[in-house]
Formats: structure tokens, C-alpha cells, sequence
């Protein structure tokens, strides 16, 4: 005998996805006199694109205009200038060289919440010099720190560092060559040394951590002593490209030059002043119409589809806000919010693939739970099928069109080695959100819904055929 869902399930779950759809729209903050913390980012604290709010392009360029930057110079200073947007969660930008003229241009996003629309503020962070700094120390698991050590273990600062170049060993192994000037070659002398030493006595790992604005970037174990100021990192590179994006990191933190921008233009948003708000306003009205029919058409299904599509559409709001600690906000671009919508949209045809599967049972004779039991399960392949195709695209786009050292590129790096490094913000944003949808789709639309579904069943005032799809007569 199967196991029957308990009554109470309905009511836990449903108000689980109410409590979420409130918290995820409205957002959770707490008042100090005048300041406002926020303890629950809502839909308000989303970062919207360039497309949707209007944005900002500068040009950087060395402060010195004398100075005639190298080609590696100048792809340095764009690849720090994007890690810092990509740690302030910009997701939206584009970011070019021209090295013919010394300078990097970036066009990035306001915040949603500017009202003076100050371009230098918005452009303070991104354009100071980056802080290069190496350290002694030592990990038990060989991993990347997340702290960075004492100051008695720092070893020197980028202002020591002549050049960081990519290459390969003699083994054909990717690796980035350092070489210091004099005054670095004795202080990693010593260091190297020492860590080389306490390397030969115990069964720690000893190694020389690399930090770039308070992020380390490399923590490679010391296998020698280096004094004559060219040292090489090698063994953690699984393609040149890694090799060449660190090499850039490092060069970034060694720049000889300090960073200035040189002009700052205003980028209208290319929809409209008021896009977004009409795009919510559509969305809410498109909601209310799917609301209808499904309830109309599907009776107690389509209830249950309707709070479960909520909790769908809250989710999906959630993982862009910044609602879960462990995942960054995001910029929501239009492409991004075409994401949301078309795993919505795969979100109602879950409901709708199970909800007929179970009017067919009812029609064929079945009892409401051997209609309910069997419905689910005969729609369930048909589902997934549909979802995991959608997965699979999803990564491919965050994977080819996001940073070269983001997740999704590292693991798809075997089957995406044909393709060039491309980073569109746009287009990773599309695939982000349709891969949150996706996710919250089989949370909600068929793990939540189908418990809501066999929960609320079991109330005898429900318990009719004609409310599963059944004809009235026979209730």
C-alpha cells in the first residue's frame, strides 16, 4: 500500500512559497534612525543592465600621459578593471583595448538606486591602482586562502615585480614566468629559502601565496630555492589561457604606472526611461491571465500549478537579488529577464503535462490517488526530458559567453575547446537566469506542487473527480 502525503503538508509548503515570493519580492530591512540595513536583498536590490537603467562608458588610460604602455600593460589594466566589476556582482558590461592609444574603455550599468548619477563615484573603485602582494604561507590542504596572512609573513608588493609572461615548460605544460627586479630577487631569496626549507622538514605544505586586492590568485608551493629573481609557476594550469589570465592578474598588480580615466560618458538605456516598469507591469498581468486559466481549465491542479508557478517566479528573483548568501547578485539584463520568462513558460507546461496526465486517469476509471500517483509519474520523463535539454544549453552559453575562470567555463573546458574566449555579459546573463528557472522549476513546478497535490487531496471536501479534470456528474 503506498504511503499517503499528510494534510499538513499542503499548508507547510504553500506557506513556505508564500513566505519566500514575500521575502524574495519585497526584501527584509531594518531601520537605524536614518540608515536602512538590509537584511534580505529584494527585487529592488537588483542590479538591472545597461539595456533596461542606462550606464556609464569611461576610458582609462595611465595617469602619466607620457608614458607609452605596452600591449601586455594595457590588457593588464582591462583584466583588473573587469575583476573589480565582476566582484561588485556587474555582470552587464563591455570592456575593450586600444592599445593604439594607451587605454581601456568600459561601459558598465548605474545602480538602481543612483539619483545623482555621479560617474566619477561610480568609477572610483574600478579605476584605483590594484595592490599586488606576496606572502609566506602554509596550508595543510595545498587550496587557495581565503585569509590573507599576517603582515609578518609578506614577503613584497607588485612594485618588485618586472614582468609576468605565459609560456610553456619542457614538458609542454602551461606555466607564468616571474621575474623580479633586484631589490624583489633578494627578498624572494629569502623567502624561498625558508619555505623550501620547512618543506624538506615536515609534511605541511609550504608556499608563496600571490594576493590581488585581497584576493589570492595563486598559492603555489615552493619546490626550490630562487635567487636569481625568475621563478616559474607550473602544475596548476589546465590550459595556456589560465596561464595567460594569471600572468595579466599579476602584471595588473605591477603596473609601473598609476590608473586614471581620461572620459566618462553617459549611455542611455536603448528601451526606454520607463522599460522596466512596463515590463513588470506586463509580467504581473501575464501571471494573472495564466493564474485564470489554469484554475479555470484544471480546477484543484491548476491551483496548486499557480501557487508552485509563484514560488517559481519568486526563486528566480531570489538567485538574481542576492537573496541566498551563497550566491552573488546579479545583473539583470534583458536577455536575463527572457530567461526568467521562457523557464516560466517551461514551468507552466510541467504543470499542464501533469495535470492532463491525471485527467486522463480519471477518465479511465482510476481512483483520485491512483490518478494523482500515476499521473505524476507518467509525466515526469516527459519533463525532465524537456528541462535537461534547456540545462545543457544553459551551460553551454554561461560557459562560452562568461569569464574564462568561472565555473561553468572550467567544466565544460574539454568540449568547449573549439570555440574563442568570448565574454558577453548579455548573453551569460540569458543563461544564468534560464538555468535558475530551470533549477526552481523542478523544485516547485514537480517536486512542491506534486506534494501540495497529494496533501490537499485528502481533504474529503476535495476529494472529487470533476476537481481533477473528471465530468461534474460523476462527483
Amino acid at each position: 500500500m503506498m504511503k499517503r502525503t499528510p494534510k499538513p503538508i499542503f499548508f507547510i509548503v504553500a506557506l513556505l512559497i508564500l513566505a519566500l515570493s514575500y521575502t524574495s519580492f519585497f526584501g527584509v530591512y531594518k531601520n537605524f534612525g536614518d540608515r536602512e540595513d538590509t537584511v534580505i536583498r529584494g527585487a529592488s536590490d537588483i542590479r538591472t543592465g545597461i539595456d533596461i537603467n542606462g550606464g556609464i562608458e569611461v576610458t582609462f588610460a595611465p595617469a602619466d600621459a607620457s608614458i607609452e604602455a605596452t600591449d601586455a600593460q594595457i590588457e593588464a589594466m582591462k583584466e583588473v578593471i573587469v575583476r573589480r566589476m565582476i566582484a561588485n556582482n556587474i555582470t552587464d558590461y563591455e570592456a575593450y583595448t586600444d592599445t593604439d592609444n594607451d587605454q581601456v574603455v568600459i561601459r558598465f550599468p548605474w545602480k538602481n538606486n543612483e539619483t545623482d548619477f555621479d560617474a566619477k563615484k561610480a568609477i572610483e573603485e574600478l579605476g584605483k591602482t590594484a595592490l599586488l602582494e606576496f606572502y609566506l604561507d602554509k596550508s595543510e590542504s595545498n587550496g587557495v586562502p581565503t585569509e590573507k596572512p599576517e603582515k609578518a609573513d609578506f614577503v613584497l608588493d607588485g612594485s618588485l615585480v618586472s614582468s609576468a609572461t605565459p609560456g610553456f615548460n619542457e614538458k609542454n605544460e602551461p606555466v607564468v614566468s616571474l621575474e623580479l627586479d633586484s631589490k624583489g630577487k633578494d627578498a624572494f631569496s629569502t623567502a624561498t629559502k625558508k619555505q623550501k626549507d620547512l618543506n624538506g622538514s615536515s609534511g605541511s605544505t609550504y608556499t608563496i601565496s600571490i594576493w590581488l586586492d585581497d584576493e589570492c590568485i595563486s598559492n603555489p608551493t615552493v619546490n626550490e630555492h630562487i635567487s636569481d629573481g625568475k621563478a616559474q609557476i607550473s602544475g596548476g594550469f589546465a590550459d595556456y589561457s589560465e596561464a595567460l589570465n594569471l600572468a595579466n592578474l599579476i602584471n595588473s598588480g605591477s603596473l609601473p604606472f598609476s590608473i586614471t580615466a581620461k572620459n566618462t560618458n553617459t549611455v542611455a538605456a536603448t528601451l526606454g526611461e520607463r522599460a522596466l516598469e512596463i515590463m513588470v507591469l506586463a509580467g504581473i498581468i501575464a501571471f494573472i491571465i495564466i493564474s485564470i486559466f489554469m484554475i479555470v481549465y484544471y480546477r484543484l491542479p491548476g491551483v496548486v500549478a499557480v501557487i508552485a508557478l509563484l514560488g517559481q517566479v519568486a526563486g528566480s528573483i531570489a538567485v538574481v537579488s542576492g537573496y541566498f548568501p551563497f550566491l552573488d547578485s546579479f545583473t539583470l539584463t534583458l536577455p536575463g529577464i527572457a530567461g526568467i520568462i521562457l523557464s516560466i513558460g517551461m514551468g507552466v507546461d510541467a504543470n499542464i503535462i501533469t495535470a492532463e496526465r491525471i485527467k486522463e486517469q480519471i477518465r479511465g476509471g482510476r481512483t483520485i490517488d491512483g490518478a494523482i500517483n500515476n499521473g505524476c509519474s507518467e509525466s515526469f520523463s516527459a519533463i525532465f526530458d524537456g528541462n535537461i535539454t534547456v540545462v545543457i544549453i544553459a551551460l553551454v552559453l554561461m560557459g562560452v559567453f562568461g569569464p574564462a575562470d568561472s565555473f561553468f567555463a572550467k567544466l565544460l573546458k574539454p568540449f568547449l575547446f573549439m570555440f574563442p574566449v568570448s565574454a558577453s555579459g548579455a548573453v551569460y546573463s540569458f543563461g544564468y537566469t534560464l538555468l535558475a528557472g530551470i533549477i526552481f522549476n523542478f523544485l516547485m513546478g514537480v517536486t512542491c506542487s506534486r506534494l501540495m497535490l497529494k496533501s490537499v487531496s485528502r481533504f474529503k471536501c476535495l476529494r472529487k473527480p470533476w476537481l481533477l479534470g473528471g465530468k461534474r456528474h460523476d462527483a
